[in-house]
Protein backbone atom coordinates (compact mmCIF):
# COMPACT_ATOMS: atom_id res chain seq x y z
CA UNK A 1 0.00 0.00 0.00
CA UNK A 2 2.78 2.70 0.68
CA UNK A 3 3.77 1.96 -3.30
CA UNK A 4 0.26 2.62 -4.05
CA UNK A 5 0.37 5.91 -2.09
CA UNK A 6 3.68 7.23 -3.09
CA UNK A 7 2.55 6.32 -7.65
CA UNK A 8 -0.52 8.84 -6.18
CA UNK A 9 1.69 11.27 -4.80
CA UNK A 10 4.38 11.76 -7.13
CA UNK A 11 1.97 11.63 -9.97
CA UNK A 12 -0.52 14.26 -8.24
CA UNK A 13 2.92 16.26 -7.53
CA UNK A 14 4.24 16.19 -11.22
CA UNK A 15 0.90 17.20 -12.85
CA UNK A 16 -0.01 20.19 -10.16
CA UNK A 17 3.45 21.52 -10.81
CA UNK A 18 3.07 21.09 -14.47
CA UNK A 19 -0.35 22.74 -14.35
CA UNK A 20 1.23 25.83 -12.13
CA UNK A 21 4.26 26.38 -14.10
CA UNK A 22 1.86 26.27 -17.45
CA UNK A 23 -0.53 28.55 -15.10
CA UNK A 24 2.55 31.33 -13.88
CA UNK A 25 3.65 31.40 -17.56
CA UNK A 26 0.27 33.11 -18.52
CA UNK A 27 0.70 35.50 -16.07
CA UNK A 28 3.89 36.04 -16.41
CA UNK A 29 3.40 36.80 -20.11
CA UNK A 30 0.66 38.94 -18.95
CA UNK A 31 2.19 40.95 -16.11
CA UNK A 32 4.96 41.76 -18.56
CA UNK A 33 2.35 42.97 -21.30
CA UNK A 34 1.04 45.54 -18.40
CA UNK A 35 4.12 46.10 -17.24
CA UNK A 36 5.98 47.55 -20.96
CA UNK A 37 3.76 50.87 -20.53
CA UNK A 38 6.09 51.76 -17.98
CA UNK A 39 8.96 51.35 -19.71
CA UNK A 40 11.01 54.55 -20.97
CA UNK A 41 8.74 56.68 -19.24
CA UNK A 42 10.93 58.61 -16.49
CA UNK A 43 14.27 58.49 -19.12
CA UNK A 44 17.18 56.78 -19.69
CA UNK A 45 17.79 56.11 -16.42
CA UNK A 46 14.52 55.34 -14.94
CA UNK A 47 12.33 52.30 -15.28
CA UNK A 48 13.85 49.96 -18.17
CA UNK A 49 12.71 46.72 -19.51
CA UNK A 50 15.28 44.98 -17.39
CA UNK A 51 13.70 46.84 -14.32
CA UNK A 52 10.17 45.65 -15.32
CA UNK A 53 11.42 42.07 -15.84
CA UNK A 54 12.36 42.10 -12.49
CA UNK A 55 9.33 43.53 -10.95
CA UNK A 56 7.08 40.60 -12.66
CA UNK A 57 9.49 37.67 -11.70
CA UNK A 58 8.99 38.92 -7.96
CA UNK A 59 5.50 38.97 -8.37
CA UNK A 60 5.35 35.50 -9.22
CA UNK A 61 4.98 34.32 -5.24
CA UNK A 62 1.85 36.34 -5.07
CA UNK A 63 0.40 34.49 -7.88
CA UNK A 64 1.18 31.40 -6.97
CA UNK A 65 -0.08 31.50 -3.75
CA UNK A 66 -3.55 32.23 -5.09
CA UNK A 67 -2.83 29.72 -7.89
CA UNK A 68 -2.17 26.54 -5.65
CA UNK A 69 -5.36 25.63 -4.95
CA UNK A 70 -6.56 25.77 -8.30
CA UNK A 71 -4.06 24.08 -9.56
CA UNK A 72 -3.88 20.95 -7.17
CA UNK A 73 -7.11 20.62 -7.87
CA UNK A 74 -6.87 20.52 -11.48
CA UNK A 75 -3.70 18.42 -11.50
CA UNK A 76 -5.05 15.93 -8.63
CA UNK A 77 -8.58 15.47 -11.31
CA UNK A 78 -6.04 14.83 -13.79
CA UNK A 79 -4.00 11.91 -12.12
CA UNK A 80 -7.26 10.52 -10.69
CA UNK A 81 -9.11 10.51 -14.00
CA UNK A 82 -5.87 8.93 -16.19
CA UNK A 83 -5.75 6.00 -13.42
CA UNK A 84 -8.96 5.15 -13.74
CA UNK A 85 -8.77 5.21 -17.77
CA UNK A 86 -5.63 2.82 -18.01
CA UNK A 87 -7.67 0.72 -15.17
CA UNK A 88 -4.99 1.12 -12.90
CA UNK A 89 -7.36 2.57 -10.47
CA UNK A 90 -9.34 -0.38 -10.32
CA UNK A 91 -6.05 -2.60 -9.72
CA UNK A 92 -5.76 -0.20 -6.74
CA UNK A 93 -9.11 -0.90 -5.54
CA UNK A 94 -8.59 -4.76 -5.55
CA UNK A 95 -5.66 -4.74 -4.39
CA UNK A 96 -7.48 -3.18 -0.81
CA UNK A 97 -7.51 0.90 -1.74
CA UNK A 98 -10.88 1.31 -0.32
CA UNK A 99 -12.54 4.84 -0.47
CA UNK A 100 -11.48 5.78 2.70
CA UNK A 101 -7.84 4.49 2.29
CA UNK A 102 -7.85 6.85 -0.96
CA UNK A 103 -9.36 9.43 0.85
CA UNK A 104 -6.52 9.83 3.77
CA UNK A 105 -4.05 9.13 0.74
CA UNK A 106 -5.62 12.16 -0.86
CA UNK A 107 -5.81 14.33 2.28
CA UNK A 108 -2.11 13.41 3.25
CA UNK A 109 -1.33 14.99 -0.23
CA UNK A 110 -3.54 17.90 0.30
CA UNK A 111 -1.81 18.85 3.91
CA UNK A 112 1.52 19.17 2.13
CA UNK A 113 -0.13 21.98 -0.29
CA UNK A 114 -1.32 23.42 2.60
CA UNK A 115 1.71 23.85 4.29
CA UNK A 116 3.64 25.08 1.35
CA UNK A 117 0.44 27.41 0.49
CA UNK A 118 1.25 29.01 4.16
CA UNK A 119 4.94 29.36 3.84
CA UNK A 120 4.43 30.89 0.47
CA UNK A 121 1.59 33.19 1.31
CA UNK A 122 2.91 34.32 4.78
CA UNK A 123 6.81 34.30 4.48
CA UNK A 124 7.78 34.60 0.75
CA UNK A 125 5.27 36.45 -1.13
CA UNK A 126 4.96 39.76 1.45
CA UNK A 127 8.65 39.90 1.06
CA UNK A 128 8.87 39.56 -2.54
CA UNK A 129 5.40 41.55 -3.09
CA UNK A 130 7.20 44.86 -1.02
CA UNK A 131 10.66 44.06 -2.90
CA UNK A 132 8.56 44.55 -6.25
CA UNK A 133 7.44 47.56 -5.25
CA UNK A 134 10.39 49.01 -4.21
CA UNK A 135 11.71 48.92 -7.45
CA UNK A 136 8.55 50.85 -8.63
CA UNK A 137 9.04 53.08 -6.37
CA UNK A 138 13.04 53.39 -6.73
CA UNK A 139 12.66 53.78 -10.78
CA UNK A 140 9.03 55.43 -11.41
CA UNK A 141 8.63 57.96 -8.00
CA UNK A 142 6.59 57.64 -4.87
CA UNK A 143 4.24 54.69 -3.60
CA UNK A 144 1.09 55.87 -3.10
CA UNK A 145 -2.88 54.84 -2.88
CA UNK A 146 -5.93 56.23 -3.54
CA UNK A 147 -6.05 60.53 -4.26
CA UNK A 148 -4.70 61.62 -0.83
CA UNK A 149 -2.34 58.50 -0.06
CA UNK A 150 -2.41 56.62 3.56
CA UNK A 151 -4.68 57.60 6.89
CA UNK A 152 -3.93 56.93 10.33
CA UNK A 153 -5.31 57.20 13.81
CA UNK A 154 -3.41 57.18 17.42
CA UNK A 155 -4.66 58.03 20.59
CA UNK A 156 -2.24 59.76 22.98
CA UNK A 157 -3.71 60.58 26.53
CA UNK A 158 -7.10 62.45 25.98
CA UNK A 159 -5.99 63.82 22.74
CA UNK A 160 -6.00 62.01 19.23
CA UNK A 161 -4.63 62.18 15.54
CA UNK A 162 -5.67 61.95 12.25
CA UNK A 163 -2.20 61.29 10.13
CA UNK A 164 -2.34 61.47 6.45
CA UNK A 165 0.79 60.22 4.28
CA UNK A 166 0.53 61.51 0.74
CA UNK A 167 3.62 58.66 -0.17
CA UNK A 168 6.40 56.98 0.56
CA UNK A 169 10.13 57.43 -1.18
CA UNK A 170 12.39 55.24 -2.61
CA UNK A 171 14.45 55.61 0.31
CA UNK A 172 11.78 55.03 3.17
CA UNK A 173 10.99 58.45 3.76
CA UNK A 174 7.20 59.86 3.92
CA UNK A 175 6.06 62.77 1.49
CA UNK A 176 3.18 65.21 1.97
CA UNK A 177 3.11 64.51 5.90
CA UNK A 178 -0.62 66.24 7.76
CA UNK A 179 -1.32 65.63 11.40
CA UNK A 180 -4.69 66.97 12.81
CA UNK A 181 -4.89 66.89 16.35
CA UNK A 182 -8.22 66.96 18.43
CA UNK A 183 -8.53 67.27 22.40
CA UNK A 184 -10.48 65.67 24.71
CA UNK A 185 -13.69 67.08 23.10
CA UNK A 186 -13.14 65.94 20.18
CA UNK A 187 -11.94 70.00 18.68
CA UNK A 188 -9.32 70.99 16.58
CA UNK A 189 -6.31 71.25 18.87
CA UNK A 190 -3.38 71.90 16.40
CA UNK A 191 -2.95 71.01 12.42
CA UNK A 192 0.85 70.25 11.10
CA UNK A 193 1.98 69.82 7.49
CA UNK A 194 5.34 68.98 6.38
CA UNK A 195 7.24 69.09 3.06
CA UNK A 196 8.94 65.15 4.22
CA UNK A 197 9.69 63.34 6.94
CA UNK A 198 11.58 60.26 8.45
CA UNK A 199 10.97 57.56 10.61
CA UNK A 200 13.29 57.97 13.86
CA UNK A 201 14.88 55.12 15.19
CA UNK A 202 13.74 56.06 18.58
CA UNK A 203 9.92 55.93 17.84
CA UNK A 204 9.80 59.41 17.02
CA UNK A 205 9.17 60.97 13.13
CA UNK A 206 11.60 63.48 11.90
CA UNK A 207 9.14 66.30 10.46
CA UNK A 208 10.93 68.55 7.43
CA UNK A 209 9.96 71.99 6.39
CA UNK A 210 7.27 72.03 9.00
CA UNK A 211 4.27 74.75 9.31
CA UNK A 212 2.10 73.99 12.50
CA UNK A 213 -1.18 76.21 13.03
CA UNK A 214 -2.00 75.56 17.66
CA UNK A 215 -5.55 76.66 18.35
CA UNK A 216 -6.44 76.93 21.81
CA UNK A 217 -9.58 77.80 22.99
CA UNK A 218 -10.19 80.55 25.50
CA UNK A 219 -14.00 80.66 25.81
CA UNK A 220 -17.36 80.00 24.39
CA UNK A 221 -16.62 81.83 21.25
CA UNK A 222 -13.07 83.25 21.59
CA UNK A 223 -9.98 81.18 20.36
CA UNK A 224 -6.20 81.83 19.43
CA UNK A 225 -4.19 80.87 17.12
CA UNK A 226 -0.07 80.32 16.90
CA UNK A 227 1.65 79.72 14.03
CA UNK A 228 5.06 77.88 13.64
CA UNK A 229 7.31 77.79 10.79
CA UNK A 230 10.50 75.22 11.58
CA UNK A 231 12.60 73.35 8.73
CA UNK A 232 12.48 70.41 11.51
CA UNK A 233 10.22 68.78 14.04
CA UNK A 234 10.54 65.85 15.68
CA UNK A 235 6.59 64.38 16.98
CA UNK A 236 6.31 61.60 19.16
CA UNK A 237 3.95 58.78 18.12
CA UNK A 238 3.76 54.83 17.52
CA UNK A 239 3.16 54.37 14.52
CA UNK A 240 5.94 53.09 12.92
CA UNK A 241 6.99 52.58 9.14
CA UNK A 242 5.22 48.90 9.05
CA UNK A 243 2.26 50.74 9.94
CA UNK A 244 2.19 52.84 7.52
CA UNK A 245 3.65 50.68 4.41
CA UNK A 246 0.76 48.10 5.29
CA UNK A 247 -2.12 51.09 4.88
CA UNK A 248 -0.54 51.57 1.70
CA UNK A 249 -0.19 48.11 0.33
CA UNK A 250 -2.97 45.79 -0.41
CA UNK A 251 -4.29 43.98 3.11
CA UNK A 252 -3.90 40.35 0.56
CA UNK A 253 -0.08 40.82 0.28
CA UNK A 254 0.62 41.24 4.05
CA UNK A 255 1.74 38.42 6.53
CA UNK A 256 -1.15 37.06 9.17
CA UNK A 257 1.34 38.55 12.05
CA UNK A 258 1.15 41.74 9.98
CA UNK A 259 -2.19 42.19 9.55
CA UNK A 260 -2.86 40.93 13.47
CA UNK A 261 -0.90 43.67 14.63
CA UNK A 262 -2.20 46.21 12.19
CA UNK A 263 -5.80 45.06 13.32
CA UNK A 264 -5.06 45.55 16.91
CA UNK A 265 -3.77 49.08 16.33
CA UNK A 266 -6.94 50.28 14.28
CA UNK A 267 -9.44 48.81 16.91
CA UNK A 268 -7.20 50.57 19.41
CA UNK A 269 -7.71 54.00 18.05
CA UNK A 270 -11.62 53.44 17.04
CA UNK A 271 -11.15 52.73 13.57
CA UNK A 272 -13.50 50.36 11.10
CA UNK A 273 -10.72 46.96 10.81
CA UNK A 274 -13.50 45.03 8.43
CA UNK A 275 -11.30 44.69 5.39
CA UNK A 276 -8.53 43.64 7.35
CA UNK A 277 -10.19 41.34 9.82
CA UNK A 278 -11.59 39.67 6.40
CA UNK A 279 -8.06 39.24 4.64
CA UNK A 280 -7.23 38.07 8.14
CA UNK A 281 -9.39 35.21 8.29
CA UNK A 282 -8.93 34.41 4.71
CA UNK A 283 -4.99 34.16 4.93
CA UNK A 284 -5.80 31.41 7.71
CA UNK A 285 -8.32 29.71 5.40
CA UNK A 286 -7.54 29.84 2.66
CA UNK A 287 -4.28 27.00 2.60
CA UNK A 288 -7.07 24.88 3.88
CA UNK A 289 -9.05 24.55 0.83
CA UNK A 290 -6.10 22.30 -0.87
CA UNK A 291 -7.53 19.97 1.66
CA UNK A 292 -11.14 20.50 0.43
CA UNK A 293 -9.80 20.90 -3.57
CA UNK A 294 -8.30 17.04 -3.56
CA UNK A 295 -11.15 15.79 -1.84
CA UNK A 296 -13.44 17.09 -4.72
CA UNK A 297 -10.92 15.60 -7.18
CA UNK A 298 -11.72 11.43 -5.95
CA UNK A 299 -15.25 11.20 -7.10
CA UNK A 300 -13.47 11.74 -10.47
CA UNK A 301 -11.98 8.49 -10.55
CA UNK A 302 -14.96 6.60 -9.73
CA UNK A 303 -16.65 8.51 -12.97
CA UNK A 304 -14.36 7.01 -15.75
CA UNK A 305 -16.79 4.78 -17.38
CA UNK A 306 -19.46 7.51 -17.66
CA UNK A 307 -17.54 9.90 -19.95
CA UNK A 308 -15.14 10.44 -22.89
CA UNK A 309 -11.90 11.19 -21.95
CA UNK A 310 -9.94 13.23 -19.49
CA UNK A 311 -10.60 16.66 -20.84
CA UNK A 312 -13.41 16.60 -19.32
CA UNK A 313 -12.41 15.89 -16.41
CA UNK A 314 -9.49 18.69 -16.34
CA UNK A 315 -12.03 20.97 -18.39
CA UNK A 316 -14.46 20.13 -14.90
CA UNK A 317 -11.85 21.36 -12.72
CA UNK A 318 -10.39 24.39 -14.77
CA UNK A 319 -14.23 25.50 -13.82
CA UNK A 320 -14.20 24.59 -10.44
CA UNK A 321 -11.24 26.20 -9.70
CA UNK A 322 -12.73 29.43 -11.59
CA UNK A 323 -15.80 29.36 -9.77
CA UNK A 324 -13.89 28.84 -6.36
CA UNK A 325 -11.86 31.56 -6.80
CA UNK A 326 -14.39 34.48 -7.81
CA UNK A 327 -16.57 33.10 -4.77
CA UNK A 328 -13.77 33.53 -2.78
CA UNK A 329 -13.64 37.29 -4.14
CA UNK A 330 -17.21 37.79 -4.43
CA UNK A 331 -17.67 36.77 -0.31
CA UNK A 332 -14.94 38.98 0.44
CA UNK A 333 -16.22 42.09 -1.28
CA UNK A 334 -20.02 41.55 -0.23
CA UNK A 335 -18.89 40.94 3.58
CA UNK A 336 -17.28 44.07 3.60
CA UNK A 337 -19.80 46.14 2.01
CA UNK A 338 -22.63 44.26 3.86
CA UNK A 339 -20.58 44.03 7.07
CA UNK A 340 -20.81 40.45 8.14
CA UNK A 341 -18.98 38.27 10.33
CA UNK A 342 -15.22 38.68 9.25
CA UNK A 343 -14.63 34.98 9.76
CA UNK A 344 -17.90 33.61 8.30
CA UNK A 345 -16.90 35.36 5.29
CA UNK A 346 -13.75 34.33 4.79
CA UNK A 347 -14.67 30.65 6.08
CA UNK A 348 -17.93 30.07 3.60
CA UNK A 349 -16.43 29.62 0.12
CA UNK A 350 -14.45 26.62 1.76
CA UNK A 351 -17.48 25.24 3.87
CA UNK A 352 -19.97 25.45 0.58
CA UNK A 353 -17.06 23.67 -1.69
CA UNK A 354 -16.18 20.80 1.47
CA UNK A 355 -20.31 20.54 1.77
CA UNK A 356 -19.89 20.02 -2.43
CA UNK A 357 -17.32 17.44 -1.98
CA UNK A 358 -18.00 15.70 0.69
CA UNK A 359 -21.52 15.16 -0.82
CA UNK A 360 -19.73 13.96 -3.81
CA UNK A 361 -17.70 11.47 -2.17
CA UNK A 362 -20.70 10.12 -0.57
CA UNK A 363 -23.13 9.58 -3.63
CA UNK A 364 -20.18 8.89 -6.19
CA UNK A 365 -17.58 7.04 -4.13
CA UNK A 366 -19.26 5.22 -0.81
CA UNK A 367 -22.58 4.62 -2.30
CA UNK A 368 -21.74 3.72 -6.00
Amino acid sequence: MKTIRRLIHREALFAVTFVTAGFLALFFFFDLVDELRWVGRTGADGYQLSHALLFVVLSIPSHLYELLPITVLIGTIFVMARLAQSSEFTIMRTSGMGPWRALRTLLTLGGFFVLLTFAIGDYVAPWTDRAAQLVKVRYLGSLTTGATGAWLKERQDDHSYAVNVRALTPDGGMLGVRIFEFDAKGRLASQTRAASGQFGADGAWELETVQRSRFEQRGSDEARVEHLVAPTLQWPTRISADMVAASLLKPDRMATIDLFQYIRHLDANGQSAQRYEIEFWRKVFYPLSCLVMVVLALPFAYLHFRSGGIAGYVFGGVMAGISFFLLNNVFGYAGNLQNWSPWLTAAAPGLIYSVLSLAAFGWLVLRR
